[in-house]
């Protein structure tokens, strides 16, 4: 497979070559399945807790060939699940470890980065939700209001108004904005390489060019084993860190589903476009539409934006094909450009990928010490650090699994997650999913008040129990 060809791959400077391939049996301690942040930085760390470990990685393609490779470059202390959600799943103690785990992790990854000397273009800048409309607005106030009920102080999220806001950031028709600080962008292509740097490094064996045909678990003495065409690995542990393409591995076909996001960038803006506009400390950005949106301003002064919007595809099929979907890349740019009346320039980059999506929207770190087996992802879009977070969990559990750690407390650590339905069930929840914020975004935007299908696709996603 070649690498993605995306706005950050065109920026490594030179071409990537792949490793050589697994051609003959290995016996390792800890075997990782899939070469992006969740397989690079769990090698990382259990190398950080224990130097003799033997580890080695095998990956389809290039390391970072994934999300890792692709995503929107937000190193965010975000969640998938809703505050309201976590709290009323697992208690308002775990909720605010919780927080205050995943907050931290932002700025410690960025000195583990700066610790690595990878040159990834990180800015701990924060980030923002704009309110383009009234009815955003009432909502962002109402949820910046409900976070002071579990503790979440202004230091931490904040509802801006327009003078407030404009020393940050606009976007245009915007009436404010919620602000946090807890989000940093980079760019992933340059972190995911330079990781797998390190990691070699560090005594890792990576074997790119290397597709996984089948793993088994082990049990009554036997190794759990990784079976790739040609090759086999015992390990201890394997661990599987497959994110989106978890489906397209055996057995594993209903365990996340396969959501593809879209992205597009443009040619670098003028000093006068960004005066207008701002984002000088390098804030990302998003507005509270329904079909989530993303963006950052890079290191050479483009806008890198992209969202949903694509279908899920029957079966959680994984193809190259759906990473180019020729109406939503259309629909990004006139976004983009609604955002930015005076955008210069044109699309110079378009690429997607998919981001794997759980049932009950709970990522999960997974072991299970009878078999060998051992798991992390379901990041649903926030990825970047919650895989840092995940790796720390794994390293600590497969180093130490006695000991009780700030990582191994998590509501997410040792969670199981429930199974999505047997097709044609869950290709027609997740359109209708799809189909339902787009319309309420429609409707929003056409009466200006907010619609009936709103609430309707909350209680579609209210409907994921633990």
């Amino acid at each position: 497979m070649e690498p993605p060809r995306s706005l950050w791959w065109s920026t490594l400077g030179r071409p990537v070559t792949a490793r050589p391939p697994l051609q003959r049996h290995l016996d390792v301690d800890v075997a990782i399945v899939g070469g992006g942040f969740t397989g690079l930085w769990t090698a990382r760390e259990l190398k950080r807790r224990d130097p003799q470990l033997r580890i080695a990685i095998l990956e389809k393609s290039v390391c970072g060939y994934g999300a890792s490779g692709r995503n929107g470059g937000w190193a965010s202390g975000l969640f998938p699940l809703s505050d309201q959600a976590v709290v009323g799943r697992f208690g308002i103690e775990t909720f605010t470890h919780q927080r205050h785990v995943l907050q931290g992790a932002v700025g410690d990854l960025g000195r583990s980065i700066g610790e690595d000397a990878i040159g990834a273009d990180f800015v701990h800048g924060g980030t923002m939700t704009f309110a383009r409309s009234e009815i955003q607005a009432a909502r962002l106030k109402a949820g910046v209001s409900a976070s002071r009920e579990f503790g979440v102080s202004p230091e931490d999220l904040d509802w801006l108004d327009d003078g407030a806001m404009r020393d940050h950031g606009f976007l245009d028709k915007a009436l404010g904005a919620t602000f946090s600080p807890h989000c940093a962008r980079l760019n992933p292509a340059k972190l995911v390489r330079g990781l797998s740097d390190v990691v070699e490094r560090l005594g890792v064996s990576i074997y790119e060019g290397t597709p996984v045909a089948r793993i088994v678990p082990g049990g009554r003495g036997r190794q759990p084993e990784v079976i790739t065409i040609g090759a086999s690995v015992h390990a201890d542990y394997v661990v599987r860190a497959t994110e989106g393409f978890t489906p397209t591995l055996a057995g594993q076909r209903r365990a996340v589903a396969p959501i593809y996001s879209l992205m597009v960038a443009t040619e670098s803006q003028s000093n006068s476009f960004w005066d207008r506009f701002g984002f000088a400390g390098n804030e990302t950005f998003a507005d509270d539409r329904h079909l989530v949106i993303y963006g950052q301003r890079t290191s050479d002064d483009r806008i890198a934006f992209g969202g949903r919007g694509s279908p899920y595809h029957f079966g959680s099929t994984v193809e190259e094909r759906f990473d180019s979907n020729p109406k939503v890349f259309a629909k990004l740019e006139s976004t983009l450009r609604e955002l930015f009346p005076t955008l210069e320039g044109s699309i110079t980059h378009q690429w997607g990928g998919p981001l794997a999506m759980t049932r009950d929207l709970m990522p999960s770190v997974s072991v299970d010490f009878e078999t060998g087996m051992a798991s992390a992802g379901g990041y649903t879009g926030d990825g970047v650090v919650l895989s840092f977070v995940a790796a720390n969990a794994l390293a600590d559990l497969l180093t130490a699994p006695d000991v009780e750690t700030a990582h191994t407390r998590l509501s997410f650590v040792q969670h199981r997650n429930k199974r999505w339905e047997f097709e044609p069930l869950r290709w027609v929840g997740i359109n209708v999913g799809l189909g339902l914020a787009t319309w309420a975004d429609r409707l929003e935007v056409r009466r200006g008040k907010e619609s009936r299908a709103s609430h309707w696709l909350d209680r579609l996603f209210n409907q994921f129990p633990p």
